[in-house]
């Protein structure tokens, strides 16, 4: 310990025990964590209760700033101890703590009527979001309807840019994830599989997992968080820049220039980007199963058609343009959502990633009940 570390010591007084204080009792010290803790153990035998009970003697203080002051306010539970022998300097110090200090806020308990109205607030907010989406969602196939009777008036061109963004610039990250997450199965699976000298079946479970389960649900992730988000704070920001504003003046449909051409380009990208990951996926574990396991890559693509079937590729895609749909959805949802302000827009952002990926996983979890029979 430093000669100016501030420290504690008992003493004994005219009247009972006594504490002397020395050091050096600023901000700067007091936040140093071995001098904080010594404090708080010394100060634990003097509860505010019984500081009338001791005597202080502050005069071998070296320096007492406001936080120093603070805090011997604090143990004296906000009053003066009735023993106190203190230089003026410091009792104007402590004078100032005295006149700006607050007491403690008292600790609410939460009643029954509280915890009811809160079930109360949260039911109505799901209310509010399910009222939100299904207006989305109708407006979508309303939109849709009006892009079938004039398709050469679409958003071609919003939907080719999106398309773009949302597939092209995820090719590179999704084939290193899918690459990685193969090559860990294959090893995990050759370490399980040569206990039983079953090195061939690595082609049936790494080809049926992938393709039917890990590469719609990995790329979904990804997009979900890479992509998803991107639309929410896209349409955030045109909220808080207030564009969704002019549009309305102005009689754009949010809808069929927002929403729909997302939409589209999620669908359509989704598929791809699961065929691309699943390849990769597919790559890096045959790969590790060819240096691990010795299954040669010419006996990996002869007994991969036969583990597994052509409807469990179509299932895959099928899944996809829905997770696509989802995704573009609830970043929208979210994205309109947005007030004109940085934290919302924050906070919607988070939502749509968090809300998009469980929804992956919710419906990733059906498919698998519904077609639980199909292409195995």
């Amino acid at each position: 310990m430093t000669p100016d570390a501030p420290s504690i010591e008992r003493s004994p007084a005219a009247d009972g025990a006594g504490l002397r204080l020395s050091g050096d009792w600023s901000a700067a010290r007091l936040a140093e964590p071995a001098n904080w803790a010594r404090l708080q153990s010394d100060l634990s035998f003097a509860a505010p209760g019984d500081a009338v009970k001791l005597s202080w003697d502050l005069r071998g203080l070296q320096r007492l700033d406001h936080t120093g002051a603070q805090v011997l306010w604090n143990a004296w539970g906000h009053q003066w101890p009735p023993q106190l022998l203190i230089e003026p300097p410091q009792r104007a110090m402590l004078g100032r703590v005295e006149q700006y200090a607050l007491p403690a806020p008292v600790a609410r308990r939460t009643s029954a009527w509280q915890l009811f109205l809160a079930l109360g607030a949260l039911v109505w907010l799901l209310i509010d979001h399910l009222r939100d989406a299904t207006r989305l969602l109708g407006q979508l196939l309303l939109d849709t309807l009006k892009l079938l009777r004039a398709p050469a008036k679409g958003p071609w061109r919003d939907v080719s840019g999106h398309l773009f963004r949302i597939g092209a610039t995820a090719l590179p990250i999704t084939a290193l994830l899918g690459f990685l997450i193969g090559v860990v199965l294959a090893y995990l699976m050759s370490l399980q599989l040569r206990q039983f000298g079953a090195d061939s079946f690595i082609v049936n479970i790494l080809g049926m997992s992938v393709i039917r389960e890990l590469g719609p649900v990995l790329a979904a992730i990804l997009i979900a968080g890479r992509s998803g988000s991107t639309i929410t704070a896209q349409i955030g920001v045109m909220r808080v820049t207030e564009e969704l504003d002019a549009m309305r003046v102005m009689g754009i449909a949010q809808g069929y220039r927002l929403v729909l051409p997302r939409a589209i380009a999620m669908a359509l990208a989704m598929p791809l980007l699961t065929v691309w990951t699943s390849l990769a996926a597919l790559f890096g574990g045959m790969l590790a199963a060819d240096l691990a396991m010795g299954v040669t890559p010419a006996y990996f693509f002869a007994a991969l058609p036969r583990a597994v079937e052509a409807s469990n590729l179509t299932l895959a895609m099928s899944k996809s343009v829905v997770f696509g749909l989802l995704i573009a959805l609830i970043g929208c949802h979210y994205g309109l959502r947005v007030k004109p302000n940085t934290e919302s827009l924050g906070q919607g952002t988070t939502a749509s990633v968090v809300t998009s990926i469980a929804m992956v996983i919710l419906v990733d979890a059906v498919f698998a009940l519904v077609f639980k029979d199909v292409g195995i």
